[in-house]
């Protein structure tokens, strides 16, 4: 069954990016809500692309989307999918968006597809068997010291939460390699799974931003957890000599 699902995942994440690919070379920035109201409809008419789809191949499955899309199932299998992860990117026309779709039983995720067409990059996974890049088989960088790290990061999009965070990056800064910020999270973390980058810190995801991605870098050789802290969900994602250290790091 996870190579049914798998297949199909990499079908749909790839129809989902030619329709989002397709869109003005240039947008009128200066004219915000035209813009953002585009946006809007793109990772609408995404996730109605990819819902349909799954539901055409498997229609007793359930499904969790980003943009509302709730469904409980009778097939055991439940779909976790983020339409365009990355929306801010994808606004601006920056590279990195991406589509995520993962699929889960009972017992965890089964197979994780994020495909990001600007930077023509495929990453996938299924449970046991796993990560690649471009059907290529990919590794997290592990043992990193602390003090050669390069971190991936991001912000939240609520500004108080923002101050906390900061904690975190101010501590860090001082002791590891430099800081990036790739502006979607499925990438960040694939970008840990493909030792892109050797880990990533963030605050406030949602499981369409953790599923797929998080289950490609612990196929990966990489360690994903979250915790509660200051009343924020943090992951952190690193192979598992950076992960302790960077746990070990983080303010109270």
């Amino acid at each position: 069954m996870k190579d049914d699902l798998l297949a199909l995942a990499l079908t749909i994440a790839k129809k989902a990016g030619e329709l989002l690919v397709d869109r003005p070379a240039s947008w009128d920035l200066t004219v915000k809500s035209t813009a953002i109201d585009i946006a809007t409809q793109m990772d609408m008419a995404s996730e109605k692309l990819i819902v349909d789809e799954i539901l055409k191949a498997r229609p007793h499955d359930g499904i969790i989307g980003e943009e509302g899309a709730s469904r409980s199932g009778t097939s055991g299998i439940t779909w976790v999918i983020d339409p365009v992860d990355g929306t801010v990117n994808y606004f601006y026309g920056l590279p990195g968006w991406n589509i995520s779709i993962a699929a889960k039983d009972s017992t965890g995720t089964i197979v994780g597809v994020v495909h990001a067409p600007s930077i023509a990059s495929t990453w996938h996974a299924s449970r046991g068997g796993g990560a690649f890049l471009n059907g290529i088989t990919i590794e997290c960088n592990n043992p990193v010291a602390l003090n050669r790290a390069l971190i991936s990061t991001g912000f939240a999009y609520d500004v108080n939460d923002r101050a906390n965070q900061l904690e975190i990056i101010d501590t860090l800064v001082p002791q590891i390699r430099d800081i990036r910020r790739m502006g979607a999270a499925a990438t960040d973390l694939c970008c840990v799974a493909t030792g892109m980058v050797d880990g990533y810190i963030e605050t406030g995801l949602q499981e369409w931003d953790l599923a797929a991605g998080a289950l490609i870098a612990s196929e990966a050789g990489a360690v994903v957890t979250t915790h509660t802290w200051r009343g924020m969900e943090l992951t952190v994602a690193a192979g598992p000599s950076l992960h302790a250290e960077l746990r070990s790091q983080i303010p109270g």
